[in-house]
C-alpha cells in the first residue's frame, strides 16, 4: 500500500503549476548567464544590446510563469507541498538572479540589493520558525505586490529603461513594509 501513495503523491506533483515553477528555477540561471557572461566567445559578434533583450526576454517569460502556476494551481486545485516550495524558491532565485547581474553590470544599488535581500532572508528564517512552532505566515497582499514591484524594477533595470532606479527604491520600500507585515503578524 505505500508504494501506491507514493505513486499517487508523485502524480499529484507532476502538475503543470510545478513544472511551471520548476521552469522558472532552469530560466534563471540562463538569465544571469546573458548578464554576466557576455565576454563569452559563443557571444562574439553581438551587438551589447542583444544581452539585454533575451536576458529581459528571459525574466518576462519567467515572470509570466510566476503568475499562471499560482493562478493555475488556485483554478484547478492544484496546490501541493511541492508546489508551496517550488514557487517562493523559483520566485526568489529568478529576483536574485536578476539582482546579481544588475550589481556585475553595474546598474543597482549595492545598498538598494542589500536592503531586499536581508529581508527576504530574513523572512524566509521567520517562516522556517513559525512552521516548527506549528504556525503559519501567510503571504499577504503587501509581499504580493512587492514580488510584482521588484519584478517590474528588475525587467526595467535589465532594460536600461528610464525611472527603473527610481522604481526599485519604491520596491525597496514595499520589501521593507511587507518585512514589517510578516513580522507583525507572526507576534499576534
Amino acid at each position: 500500500m505505500p508504494e501506491k501513495n507514493t505513486i499517487k503523491q508523485k502524480e499529484k506533483n507532476l502538475n503543470l503549476p510545478n513544472i511551471l515553477a520548476a521552469f522558472r528555477i532552469l530560466l534563471a540561471p540562463l538569465m544571469l548567464w546573458f548578464m554576466v557572461d557576455q565576454s563569452n566567445p559563443i557571444f562574439d559578434g553581438w551587438h551589447p544590446s542583444w544581452f539585454d533583450y533575451f536576458a529581459g526576454l528571459i525574466f518576462v517569460i519567467a515572470s509570466v510563469t510566476d503568475f499562471f502556476d499560482g493562478y493555475i494551481a488556485r483554478s484547478w486545485n492544484q496546490m501541493t507541498k511541492l508546489g508551496s516550495i517550488l514557487d517562493p524558491l523559483a520566485d526568489k532565485m529568478l529576483v536574485l538572479a536578476g539582482f546579481i547581474g544588475l550589481l556585475a553590470m553595474d546598474r543597482v544599488s549595492a545598498f538598494a540589493i542589500f536592503l531586499i535581500l536581508s529581508r527576504e532572508f530574513f523572512i524566509t528564517g521567520l517562516r522556517v520558525v513559525a512552521v516548527s512552532e506549528g504556525k503559519s505566515v501567510a503571504s499577504t497582499m503587501a509581499g504580493k505586490i512587492k514580488t510584482v514591484v521588484q519584478m517590474i524594477a528588475i525587467g526595467f533595470l535589465i532594460m536600461n529603461w528610464p525611472y527603473a532606479s527610481e522604481l526599485l527604491w519604491f520596491a525597496v520600500f514595499l520589501t521593507l513594509y511587507s518585512g514589517y507585515e510578516y513580522i507583525r503578524d507572526y507576534l499576534k
